[in-house]
Order: structure tokens, then C-alpha cells, then sequence
């Protein structure tokens, strides 16, 4: 897609189609990962006039599809910034969701050509790369945060407010389980170096343990998050690993008559006692 520029916006639809399928797949998976991107500028949405709203994104091309599939059927300015195509939120962190690139953006497209009013809907998740006051004193446009969902932006149009529950950010299961592939990608290869290192030098039990752990981190960690019983990531992290080495240890054990009968005789058991007990 081209970027509008010079007032002329580009034209879009809020379907996503198989190829936008794909290339979010791509993206979750980090494959050609700086090249999921659309061009900032001005896009119209619909048939928007003067009036029509103007909903302000990303150039991630995962945060413009949620956004122009939310507000499909809404006549509406999407005005996308470029944040070298990262999502709203960790770009408003980098800075590079802000308020240099928002003002240096309605200043480049002309917007104030294109609406007679002077509203920006601007994501919350945005808000800590925005400053409103200085958006207003350098180009007359208000901001206003919307909601932390693209899916309650028609809600929020309709009314202009937005409910508490349109302000709480949430973290479900889907939440988590979409940001596993994320996070596994760069483990991958280095896991299954160490399993094989490991099966080499130590046994299966000692690759697979290595497996195992890399599950555990990457996978049931984000699932299983909020049910860990400690207050913080660090010991919620060691919770689980433990609990996922414990089968490993317990098979080792099992395995090594001399360990059981160390145990065995620390517990004052005699040594025939502790081998019938290890041969059953």
C-alpha cells in the first residue's frame, strides 16, 4: 500500500483477506520480521468526508488490519505513523508511537484540509509516547484515547466515551497463547542443539529434561501465569522449572540403587531393605 500524502489518502476496506492471513502468521512466527509493515500516511476508510473520524495506528501491519477490521462499515481517516512497523504499544515505549511522529504526520498529510474537525482518536495503549497538551499547542488537533481494543472503537464512536472496561487492559488465555510463537522461534535452535549435546554426553533422560525446560519457559509459562503462586515473574519462573525437573530428578534417582541407598541408610533403614525397596 502507498502512504497519502499531500491531503490524498490511499483507499482501504476492512476485509482481511487469505494474504493478510498469512503475512500475520509471519509475523507471529518472526519470519522476514521488519517486513510487516504498511507505509505511514493517510488512509481512507470507506467513504469518509469532512466530518468522519480520525483513528490514529501504527504502521505494524497487524495493528492497521485490527484496527480498519474493527471499524469495518465506519466511513472513517485512519492516519498511520511510522513506527518502523512495531505495534502501538512497545513503539509508544521505543518513542517511536509520539508526539514528534504524530504532529510531523498531520502536518504532512494536511490534515487540517481534509476534516473540519480537530480530533484525534488516538489508541490508549499509546498514551505514554503522547503528549496531548503539546499535540494541541503545534496543531490545533485534540487528542482523545480511545479504547485499549481496536474491537470497542465502534462502541466508543457512537457514544465518545469510553467504559471502564474499554480502559482495562486485559490478558487472557487467547492473549498469552498468541504470544507463544514469539517467544519459542528464538529458543528453538538452541534447544535442540542442547538436547542433542546433552543426549550424547549424558542420555535421553538428560535431552529430554533440556526439551522439557524449553517447553516449560515458552510455552506453559504464559499459559499457566496467572495460576503460579507467587507474586513475581522470577519466582513463578522458578516454581515451574522446579516442578518440571522434579520427574527428571525421580527418574534419576530411580535408576541409581547407589543414590536410593545412600537416601535409605541416612533414614536408618538397612542396606537389604533399601535394595528390596529400589528392586521393586
Amino acid at each position: 500500500m502507498a502512504g497519502g500524502r499531500d491531503a490524498v489518502a490511499t483507499p482501504v476496506d476492512g476485509r482481511i483477506t487469505a494474504s493478510d492471513r498469512l503475512d500475520h502468521f509471519a509475523a507471529r512466527w518472526s519470519i522476514r520480521r521488519g517486513e510487516h509493515r504498511v507505509a505511514p500516511g493517510l488512509y481512507a476508510l470507506g467513504r469518509p468526508g469532512p466530518d468522519s473520524p480520525v483513528l490514529v495506528t501504527a504502521n505494524y501491519t497487524l495493528s492497521f488490519d485490527a484496527l480498519r477490521s474493527a471499524v469495518a462499515g465506519i466511513d472513517a481517516h485512519i492516519l498511520v505513523l511510522d513506527t518502523k512497523g512495531i505495534n502501538v504499544w512497545c513503539a509508544a515505549g521505543k518513542g517511536t508511537f509520539g508526539t514528534d511522529e504524530l504532529v510531523h504526520r498531520v502536518e504532512v498529510c494536511r490534515l487540517a484540509e481534509v476534516v473540519n474537525h480537530r480530533i484525534l482518536t488516538v489508541p490508549q495503549l499509546g498514551a505514554t509516547g503522547v503528549d496531548a497538551r503539546e499535540v494541541l499547542n503545534r496543531t490545533r488537533f485534540q487528542v482523545r484515547f480511545g479504547p485499549v481494543r481496536a474491537s470497542d472503537l465502534p462502541r466508543y464512536l457512537e457514544t465518545g466515551e469510553a467504559t471502564r472496561e474499554m480502559r482495562t487492559v486485559t490478558f487472557g488465555l487467547a492473549d498469552r497463547a498468541v504470544l507463544i510463537p514469539v517467544e519459542f522461534v528464538h529458543v528453538v535452535l538452541p534447544a535442540v542443539v542442547a538436547a542433542v549435546l546433552l543426549y550424547f554426553l549424558s542420555g535421553p533422560l538428560a535431552a529430554w529434561a533440556a526439551v522439557a525446560s524449553v517447553l516449560a519457559g515458552s510455552v506453559v509459562f504464559p499459559l499457566l501465569l496467572p495460576w503460579l503462586p507467587t507474586p513475581n515473574f522470577s519466582t513463578r519462573g522458578a516454581a515451574l522449572g522446579l516442578l518440571v525437573a522434579l520427574p527428571f530428578c525421580l527418574a534419576e534417582l530411580a535408576g541409581d540403587g547407589a543414590v536410593w541407598a545412600r537416601v535409605g541408610m541416612a533414614a536408618g533403614l538397612e542396606p537389604p531393605i533399601v535394595l528390596a525397596v529400589v528392586q521393586q
